[in-house]
């Protein structure tokens, strides 16, 4: 009798993530990943489309360090050609055309700039001449870059492209393009591709201590954040993509690092965007390095600060320090000026940066490197967002270098996100999916390009349930259709996961997800079997949340918004 082919589904609810754990404790992995951000959800989708096998495990919620709070960008890094960094900048120029052409055409999105001119001849030579390389180099990939080229402008059609600019603020001006993604719901996605082409996947599952015979790493030994269980996952490779953590990480090994890992602190400012009138984005330079001003729907993205970080790893905290910088920078070249009162959402990241011979974090390198620490472990560390396809590359090379046996290359470059394949055929027809499903246009666009093909799960739980079509409280832009299919599909576990990073509703909203939060909570719950106490704690948790947050952003240094940012402990699993 032949047996039934196995098929992998990209669902991630609780029975698929108790699925990955039973899987996880039998026999033993080609490759196991630690850490649930860009490069390590990365990493699994690397080594599981080489045919490994592979699990994938996070301490907390996918992207929920570094890869959720960065400034949204898939770009090259201009600013990188005047530092002479050419081999970086094409690296992620290339990467930013596959992204949006190929890999995830549903989530990265190009996005135009102006940098403003100030001087006659000499600086419109110099940037004109960067801005020339800079569209050189993302044809060297072998494809189209998938955006369009710079564009030099006079001061009149600077006017008109951004009237809200202070008229002293320049004499004329050049565009060019890069991309931006909601880099939350990008890692989401990586981690249901993975599982899709059977790596074993489950979040809230943490490290507590590697498993070795002799020198040799063999496996870790983990636990289970929901049932509170320990358990051994045996791996004939770890592979070690932890960010900022990688110290930390690497000295549960009880071996010293061959480099060491810095975080460098950046925040951003959200700002409604009829604060200031613009049709572009914008690009400035400041003493350190350059600030960007993002569209972000129906918002502004202002950042970012580049600060040293010693505290903890998991909170970072915004200063009101860190606040007036921005606006002080921004204001510059605005005719009328942003004040706090205008700034709806603030959150801060941390970038991994390799640590040097510099004591400044703008200044350390934003390369990759990886390691074999000791055998059977492998550390990957530093990079940037956009490179991540390579950085896992890169990683899961060294990794099956030790494994026996000839192991395919990387496909990576070839294999499309779930919820990509096909998204133009779906986009086309997006009229009559909203006459279907009886939705406003603009709702079934905004599904599109965040689900993608998978935009049809959507609309088939709305026909099952119609009160699902109705926006959340205080956050228009989201419907509890994606607050449903956050917890049955996209592995969302608290409150927190849906309000800060299946959506953005934490730095979106005016209230920060305050009034929505009973609602998200309620529709979570009949999934995931919350009862009332459950479903009250959750709430409670997360409005202690946005209070710290507020009180912290108060705060005239980075120890006192810590300390009272702390205040608000994580949620405990039970």
């Amino acid at each position: 009798m032949t047996p039934e082919p196995v098929t992998y589904s990209s669902k991630l609810g609780p029975s698929e993530r108790a699925d990955a754990i039973a899987a996880l404790k039998q026999g033993e992995l080609d490759v196991l990943v630690v850490g649930g951000g860009i490069v390590g959800t990365g990493s699994a989708v690397d080594a599981v489309t080489r045919g490994l096998t592979v699990g994938l495990i996070e301490a907390r919620d996918w992207a929920s360090g570094t890869s959720s709070r960065s400034s949204k960008l898939v770009h090259g890094g201009i600013r990188y050609l005047e530092q002479l960094d050419f081999r970086l900048v094409r690296e992620a120029l290339i990467e930013r055309g596959l992204l949006l052409q190929r890999i995830a055409p549903h989530l990265v999105k190009p996005v135009r700039f102006l940098y403003p001119l100030k001087q006659r001849l000499i600086e419109r030579a110099y940037i004109g001449a960067g801005m020339l390389l800079y569209d050189a180099f993302s044809y060297t990939g072998g494809r189209s870059p998938g955006v369009p080229h710079h564009r030099h402008l006079s001061a009149s059609q600077v006017r008109k492209l951004v009237p809200s600019l202070s008229g002293d603020a320049y004499i004329g001006g050049i565009t060019y393009y890069d991309a931006q993604v909601d880099d939350a719901r990008y890692v989401a996605n990586l981690a249901r591709t993975a599982a899709y082409y059977g790596a074993h996947v489950a979040n809230r599952v943490r490290v507590e201590g590697f498993l070795k015979v002799g020198e040799r790493v063999v496996g870790v030994e983990a636990r289970d954040l929901l049932t509170d269980e320990t358990f051994e996952i045996h791996a004939k490779q770890v592979v070690n993509a932890t960010g900022v953590w990688t110290d930390d990480t690497q000295s549960m090994v009880g071996e010293r690092g061959q480099f060491k890992v810095r975080a460098s602190k950046g925040i951003h400012l959200v700002v409604p965007r009829d604060r200031f009138q613009s049709k572009s984005g914008l690009i400035l330079r400041t003493e350190k390095s350059v600030l960007f001003v993002i569209p972000w729907g129906r918002h502004w993205l202002i950042g970012t600060t580049d600060t040293d970080w010693h505290l903890d790893k998991a909170h970072p905290a915004a200063t009101a320090a860190d606040i007036d910088y921005l606006l002080e920078h921004v204001n510059q070249v605005l005719a009328v000026p942003l004040t706090r009162e205008d700034v709806e959402g603030v959150y801060a990241g941390l970038r991994p940066l390799l640590a040097g011979e510099s004591e400044e974090t703008s200044k350390l390198s934003r390369e990759h490197l990886v390691a074999h620490s000791v055998p059977g472990l492998v550390v990957i560390a530093g990079g940037k967002w956009t490179t991540y396809r390579v950085m896992a590359k890169d990683a899961i090379d060294a990794a099956v270098s030790a494994i026996d046996g000839k192991i395919p290359e990387s496909t990576t470059e070839h294999v499309a996100l779930v919820g990509a394949e096909g998204y133009q055929a779906a986009w086309n027809k997006r009229a009559r999916l909203a006459s279907r499903s009886g939705l406003h246009p603009a709702r079934v666009e905004h599904l599109l390009n965040r689900y993608g093909t998978l935009t049809e799960d959507l609309l088939e739980l709305i026909q099952q349930r119609p009160e699902l079509a109705d926006p959340l409280p205080g956050a228009d832009d989201y419907l509890g259709a994606e607050v449903v299919y956050a917890a049955s599909h996209e592995g969302a576990m608290h409150l927190d996961d849906v309000l800060a990073r299946r959506t953005r509703i934490s730095i979106e909203a005016w209230d920060r997800g305050v009034s929505a939060a009973p609602v998200v909570a309620e529709l979570m719950g009949e999934v995931l079997g919350w009862d009332e106490e459950r479903r009250d704690r959750e709430v409670a948790f997360y409005l202690e949340r946005v209070a710290a947050e507020r009180a912290s952003q108060q705060q005239p240094d980075d120890e006192s918004a810590e300390r009272v940012r702390l205040e608000a402990p994580d949620i405990q699993s039970t």
